[in-house]
This record gives C-alpha cells, sequence and structure tokens, in this order.
C-alpha cells in the first residue's frame, strides 16, 4: 500500500459529525453489556426496548450512523447503545435513562413495559427498580447518589460504563486519539518517555514498576525491530480489572499501545489477551479493525510515516502466562514457561528483539496522562504512587463490583463506604468489622482490621508483606476459616504451577498437603514448622516471580491468624466453624421435637433420646458425617459448633 492511498483521519471532523448526530437524540438508553450483565440477561432487556419501542412507531437507532437513521426532521426519538462494564456487577443488568440519569438494577426483559409507561411515557421512576441503601434503605435515582459510584474516582473506568465500546466515533467524540495524534506527530520518543516518567505511572499489573522508565530502557536499546504487548492475562481469582476495561474500552487500550510504540520506536505489537474472555476477544477484534479502516493503525499514522500493526492473540489460559517471559514464550508459539532474568524483556524479548510489556490498566491510563499532562495526573494517588488503581470488590461485602480509587484510598474508605459494610452469610449488613482482606489473589496476602486505614499504595502495602497485585479485594467477614482461605489459594497456586524450577512444582504441592492435614485434625506442631519453613524457601528459591509470591496466602495468614491455625492443630477443632473434620454437629434443643428421624440416619448410633423430647448427640461416638443434619425437616441441628 502506498502513502498517497492512506487516508488521514480528522479527529476533529469525526468529533463534530457525532456531536452534531447525538444532540438530535431525544432519550438516550444505555445498557451495560459487560459480561456481568450480559451473564444476567442485558442482551434479552435490550431486545425488548427495541421490539417494544419500535412497536409504538417511535424512531428507534441502535448506532448513531447514516442518514437513514433519523425522521425526516433529523430528531432520533431513542438512542439504544450498550456500554462496557458500569462497575455494579453485582446489581446489574443496569439499565440508565438519559438525560433524566436515572439507573434501574436488576432490569429484566419483564421489566421493559413498565420503564416505557412510567418513565419515557410518564415522566416518573419505577422505584422499585432503582438501588435501595443496604443501610437506610433509601432508594437513589442515579450514579450521583448511590454511594458506591460517589466515594470512587473513575479515570480509567469513567467511560467504560458511558460510550459504546464498539463505536470508535464515540470514542473519538471524547476525546480518543487525539493523545496517539500528539505523540506521534508533535513529539519525539524520548519526550513521550520523559513525559510518562514524569507522571510516576508505575505499572498496574502488580511489580509497579516506573512505566516511562520501563519504555526509556527499552528506547535507548540498539535495532529497528521492537515490540509492544498487552499483558491482558488475567488470572487471579475473583479478578476482572483488565477484563472490564478490555469490554468497555478497548480503543483505550489501543491507543496506549500505540503511544508506547512511538515512544520505544516499535512498529508491531500484540494483546495477549485469556481465552476465558471471549467478549473482550471479540471487542478488540472489532477495535482493531475499526482503528484499522479509520487510519490510526497500518501504515504512515496521522499522514507521520510512522506505521504500527496490532495482533489480538488467545493465550491457552495458563495462570504463569501473567509472567511476562512466560507471555513471551507462548506468543512465539512455545510453552509458557518462565524464563531467567537477566535478560530484561526491555532488552531481548519477542523473539530476541527488545520488548515493553505493559497490563491493560497501565495503557488505558497512558492516553490520558498525553491527553491532560503529567501533574494533572499526579494531583491524584501519593507522591510514590500516583494516580488511580481499579480493584475488583468482592466476598462478605454489601456492595461488590469493579471499582477506581486514587492510590492512598484506606480500606476503612473501601469496605465501608464504597463497599456498604461487611455482611454475615446471609448477605445482610451485619456492622461487625472484617475479619480480614485478600488483596492481590494469590501473590498477595491478607490485611486485618488493624490495616484498615492503611493508605493502600504499593509502598505502603510492602511494608505489611502484602502487594497491590493485579488489584483483587476479597473481604472476609469472622464466619470464614483462614486455614481454608490459605489451602483456596495454595490449590489454586499448585495448580498453575507450570513446574519448571523443583521448589515451586514440589513446595506447592507440599504446602496443600500440610493444610490438607491441617484442616483434617491430622497435624501437629510438626506440621506448622515444616509448613512454614517450605513457604518460606519456595518464596526465596522459586525462579520467577510467581512462584517468588505463591506461598504469600500461607505466610501472611500465619502471621495474622497464628491463633487460629493453633487451634486446628493443637485444640482439633475451627474456631470459624468451617472445617467440617473439626466441627461437631450438635442438636437445638428449642427446635428439637423429638421426632428420632436424625437417630434413625445416624450411622453409629451417636444420637439418642426420648420420643417428643430434644435428643442429644454423643460427640465421642460422632463420625462428623453430616447424615443428621440432611435428615433433619427442622432445621434443628447445625454443624460447626465449637468443641
Amino acid at each position: 500500500m502506498t502513502t498517497a492511498t492512506i487516508a488521514i483521519p480528522d479527529l476533529t471532523e469525526t468529533a463534530a459529525h457525532y456531536a452534531d448526530r447525538i444532540a438530535r437524540v431525544k432519550r438516550r438508553i444505555i445498557i451495560c453489556a459487560g459480561t456481568g450483565c450480559v451473564a444476567g440477561g442485558a442482551l434479552q432487556v435490550r431486545d425488548a426496548f427495541s421490539e417494544q419501542l419500535r412497536a409504538m412507531g417511535l424512531n428507534v437507532v441502535t448506532r448513531l450512523e447514516g442518514e437513514d437513521a433519523a425522521t425526516p426532521d433529523g430528531a432520533i426519538d431513542i438512542y439504544l447503545s450498550k456500554s462496557g462494564c458500569q462497575g455494579f456487577c453485582q446489581m446489574g443488568p443496569l439499565v440508565t435513562i438519559e438525560p433524566e440519569e436515572i439507573l434501574y438494577t436488576r432490569v429484566t426483559p419483564d421489566d421493559v413495559a413498565e420503564i416505557i409507561q412510567t418513565t419515557l411515557a410518564g415522566g416518573e421512576v419505577v422505584e422499585r427498580l432503582l438501588y435501595r441503601h443496604p443501610r437506610t434503605g433509601e432508594h437513589c435515582k442515579g450514579k450521583d447518589t448511590i454511594p458506591f459510584y460517589q466515594r470512587q474516582t473513575r479515570t480509567v473506568l469513567k467511560e467504560c460504563g458511558m460510550l459504546d465500546p464498539e463505536d470508535i466515533a464515540e470514542y473519538v467524540h471524547h476525546g480518543g486519539y487525539e493523545a496517539a495524534r500528539r505523540a506521534v506527530c508533535d513529539m519525539q520518543p524520548e519526550e513521550v518517555c520523559a513525559l510518562i516518567l514524569e507522571s510516576g505511572l508505575r505499572g498496574r499489573g502488580g511489580g509497579g514498576f516506573p512505566t516511562g522508565r520501563k519504555w526509556e530502557l527499552t528506547r535507548v536499546q540498539p535495532g529497528d525491530e521492537k515490540y509492544v504487548i498487552c499483558n491482558g492475562d488475567e488470572g487471579d481469582p475473583g479478578a476482572f480489572m483488565d477484563r472490564s476495561v478490555m469490554e468497555g474500552n478497548p480503543h483505550a487500550v489501543i491507543e496506549g499501545m500505540l503511544i508506547a510504540a512511538r515512544a520505544i520506536g516499535a512498529h508491531e505489537g500484540y494483546v495477549y489477551v485469556r481465552m476465558e474472555y471471549p467478549l473482550a476477544v471479540k471487542r478488540l477484534n472489532r477495535a482493531e479493525q475499526a482503528a484499522r479502516e479509520y487510519g490510526v493503525l497500518g501504515e504512515n499514522i496521522f499522514g507521520s510515516g510512522f506505521n504500527f500493526t496490532l495482533h489480538i492473540m488467545e493465550g491457552a489460559g495458563a495462570f504463569v502466562c501473567g509472567e511476562e517471559t512466560a507471555l513471551i514464550a507462548s506468543i512465539e508459539g512455545k510453552r509458557g514457561m518462565p524464563m531467567p532474568k537477566p535478560p530484561f524483556p526491555a532488552q531481548s524479548g519477542l523473539w530476541g528483539k527488545p520488548t515493553v510489556i505493559n497490563n491493560v490498566e497501565t495503557l488505558a491510563s497512558v492516553p490520558l496522562i498525553v491527553r491532560h499532562g503529567a501533574a494533572q495526573y499526579r494531583a491524584r494517588g501519593t507522591e510514590k504512587s500516583p494516580g488511580t488503581k481499579t480493584f475488583a470488590l468482592t466476598g462478605h461485602v454489601a456492595n461488590t463490583g469493579l471499582i477506581e480509587v486514587p492510590f492512598g484510598a484506606t480500606l476503612r474508605e473501601i469496605v465501608y463506604e464504597i463497599g456498604g459494610g461487611v455482611t454475615d452469610n446471609s448477605g445482610a449488613v451485619s456492622g461487625e468489622p472484617f475479619k480480614a482482606v485478600q488483596i492481590g489473589g494469590p501473590s498477595g496476602g491478607c490485611l486485618v482490621e488493624e490495616h484498615a486505614d492503611l493508605p493502600l499504595d504499593f509502598d505502603s502495602l510492602g511494608s505489611v508483606g502484602a502487594m497491590v497485585g493485579s488489584g483483587g479485594l476479597v473481604v472476609m467477614n469472622n464466619k470464614t476459616c483462614m486455614v481454608s482461605v490459605a489451602r483456596f489459594f495454595m490449590q489454586f497456586a499448585q495448580n498453575e504451577s507450570c513446574g519448571k524450577c523443583v521448589l515451586c512444582r514440589e513446595g506447592t504441592r507440599q504446602m496443600l498437603m500440610l493444610l490438607d492435614e491441617i484442616i483434617a485434625g491430622e497435624a501437629d506442631a510438626k506440621t506448622l514448622e515444616i509448613l512454614e519453613q517450605t513457604a518460606r524457601a519456595v518464596k526465596i528459591g522459586s525462579l520467577c516471580g510467581l512462584g517468588k509470591t505463591a506461598p504469600n496466602p500461607v505466610l501472611s495468614t500465619l502471621r495474622y491468624f497464628r491463633k487460629e491455625y493453633e487451634a486446628h492443630v493443637f485444640e482439633k477443632r475451627c474456631p470459624a466453624g468451617v472445617c467440617k473434620n473439626l466441627c461437631a454437629p450438635v442438636i437445638l434443643a428449642e427446635k428439637c421435637i423429638g421426632c428420632g428421624v436424625c437417630a434413625r440416619k445416624c450411622p453409629v448410633n451417636a444420637i439418642t433420646g426420648e420420643k417428643k423430647q430434644p435428643h442429644t448427640i454423643h460427640q465421642e461416638q460422632c463420625i462428623k458425617c453430616g447424615a443428621c443434619i440432611e435428615s433433619c425437616r427442622f432445621d434443628a441441628i447445625v454443624q460447626g459448633a465449637i468443641l
């Protein structure tokens, strides 16, 4: 293809055309179409709106393109669009009505007719579909009245819940690709690196390495063949930050990669996405195609002579491929296994060439920095950890979902204000403090109530043996067994070990076996000693960062909950009442009617009692099989009593 045949995009013209089209819209209905809401039936809700509104004779469009989309007078009655994840996942499917800024939650196709009649035709709200504050019971009309949103600072996520992820024109209308144009046309590569370094942006994938420094180290490497890789292989249990950005604002990721390519002198890049993220893959592919057709990918970008080609590649789902050298091996068609460093990817990466690898959130932050400047970016966060961080807030908390807060925010703010408070096992707000918060997934560690006011940033978390990691936050209440939590993460780490180094391969297996002994009531003092020794050995001697952090859940729970481990080992009881082998079933006298069914079902005759009188379980005979609990129709037998 010659330079003369390539269309040079006019961002101003595209933005103006979109502005003219959106100005003709009387009402916009935005359906959250992130993975969570789609799984909950969001697309069926969208179809119901389309069918019923068109049956009323209204002019309904789903894309703002083509003159035939408008009525003869140019007006558009309804613009029915979709967005990426809006964050409030547990309340989905979410429907936003503009310009009234009404947010409806848990909408089903059966609710659509009422919304049309009450809100679109009648100008009133459907109160039962509004979010209800878990403590006050107050109904909240829009995001600006919902604490979950009020307490956040959404920058990277801001447009994920607003724009159509498959409409490049809307992205351009919001200022998209202007930062890339500036970097490509108005800045030298060293200036781009210096700007990112000045902003203080640090890698959001967990390591926290200064992004500008990484780019500069790659830029100064000799050779014309260099690569940019976006690490979208998000494998932590409960983490979905990168997935949501790729689904909700894929052009921001592409623009960030384009700026990175300009900074280091690369002309080819890869987005490496987990195969378990089909919606992200689909939208990235569509965004790449749209960007190529529009002229911001390919040859002679913005008429500058700069070329950049992008490939979307699906990973096979191995957790270890989140480690950068294993990811590189996977792209090259090899088995995803880490390599010793040095050399670092900046020196010898993909196919032996200098390579920059950044995660999704890092790259999506880059256009904001180039567009608004380093000073504005540094205005949020802390001195050494500027900007914001996205977290996946899950577990025993009233409001779960995807959140974004400045670095330096505390667990107290996140759990009790954004999250709405700790819940009991029934889901009701208990008013009790959290027992622990697991941060950073399998690579992270536990924080406890004494850390509630600890600023969440790279350095503060490191000082207490935890790490930001990818951004998972799992809140746990007082009914959580911390030994079982450690076992859950160790099971994951053991399953996902690539097996290359002995310490990780065998050490994680041994730690899992030791935790199983503790939970089964078969451990002794030596078990705890060996568990801790093994964890420290794996941490020191594993080859890659994933292996070195695999013992963190064990070490952090031993650090803060050693008495709970000791109760399992020495007293043969589970204080949380979770571990079956260490929890005896008991009969609640106030509920037992003396029917005798449990006694007849007990295989070891451990239950006795008179007819129509409360029965008794003889603990010395009980084998804790649970047959009595299953047979009782009156919920008079509970497992989990502390011996």
